[in-house]
């Protein structure tokens, strides 16, 4: 298979057994483009047409993003040259607008907040989703972001504060760990997990790719595992769970969600993903000899192309408590076997 020489070979490999094989030549193209520069209007601080007249007034070719499976969120983009003029305008640093690839809209769709609830964003850095929700959300509600890394909450407190999230209580906590203060207490949560990234790999930019391996796969599984638990255990009986990588790999996607669905049963259930998108797979139900429940293919697999990062998205509800049936009288939570 035609492939470009700098992205490792063990991925490459690998990537051919994943994706559909007539998805192939197509997926390694995008991998040898840049991505297109797109963002999103924040209504919260700012009315759609105003902001697109002003950005048109100012010299940027703003265009409706193709992509309708983003209409929702008003995405458009901008010619490629313009990207450094359109994250130095005014509308950016007002919060007017926020630079963001449309893959990373699916997930907040895909969970489809509503004013008034109680949301939980479990690993929210840099904040494009949690302030994507508050959006959605009219910031009525309340809507828990949390991040581990210090430098990266930070930053995060700061986007959401300038782009008008209100109902954002942001937490620098570990998002494992959040189960055990607020068991079931959220109506929806959002795990968008830390992983390999392969779906954000560029051939010409090696820092895309560097710190790429099996071994960080298998180190990342064991991270959205615990975090998955969390996630589970946080949302209240008939809420909904998303689950979201911007990886191609089966064991921190198919193979994390076998796990949590094999550990909690008919508590779970995996709900069907339909997205208006071409470049699309279902997710496998098998990978490398191992069978996999048949409802996996329910999920979405994003390719890459020009205009979209490689992404993962799973949506699970939840039918019943996953507590200790002693919970409520304080003998606490279920604890991972």
């Amino acid at each position: 298979m035609d492939s470009p020489q700098r992205l490792p070979e063990p991925f490459l490999e690998r990537l051919s057994k994943i994706l559909p094989s007539e998805s192939i030549a197509g997926c390694l193209a995008a991998f040898e483009q840049p991505l297109s520069t797109t963002f999103r209007v924040n209504t919260l601080r700012a009315d759609v047409g105003s902001a697109i007249a002003r950005l048109t007034a100012a010299g940027f070719a703003v265009r409706p993003l193709s992509c309708p499976a983003v209409e929702a969120v008003s995405a458009y983009s901008v010619p490629d040259e313009q990207r450094r003029g359109l994250t130095e305008s005014e509308a950016c640093r007002k919060g007017e607008i926020y630079l963001q690839n449309p893959s990373s809209m699916i997930p907040p769709l895909v969970l489809d907040p509503r004013g008034g609830e109680r949301v939980l964003d479990l690993a929210a850095a840099p904040g494009g989703k949690a302030l994507q929700m508050a959006a959605m959300m009219g910031n009525q509600g309340r809507l828990a972001a949390v991040e581990i890394a210090r430098s990266r909450f930070f930053k995060m407190k700061e986007i959401l504060s300038r782009h008008g999230a209100r109902i954002a209580e942001t937490y620098l906590k570990d998002g494992a760990g959040v189960w055990k203060n607020c068991p079931e207490a959220f109506d929806r949560v959002l795990l968008d997990a830390p992983c390999s990234g392969e779906g954000r790999f560029r051939a010409g930019e090696r820092s895309s790719y560097a710190y790429w391996s099996l071994r960080k796969i298998r180190e990342m599984a064991r991270k959205q595992k615990r975090l998955m638990f969390s996630a589970v255990q946080c949302l209240k009986p008939g809420g909904v769970l998303v689950y979201a990588t911007c990886t191609m790999a089966p064991e921190e996607n198919e193979l994390v969600l076998e796990r949590i669905l094999r550990r909690f049963g008919s508590a779970l259930e995996l709900e069907e993903i339909q997205l208006p998108i071409a470049n699309l797979a279902p997710g496998l139900t098998q990978w490398r000899g191992k069978e996999l429940r048949p409802e996996m293919s329910r999920c979405a697999r994003i390719l890459p192309d020009a205009q979209m990062e490689g992404f993962f998205v799973a949506r699970i509800r939840k039918t019943s408590s996953t507590l200790h049936p002693g919970a409520a009288e304080g003998e606490g939570p279920v604890i991972w076997p």
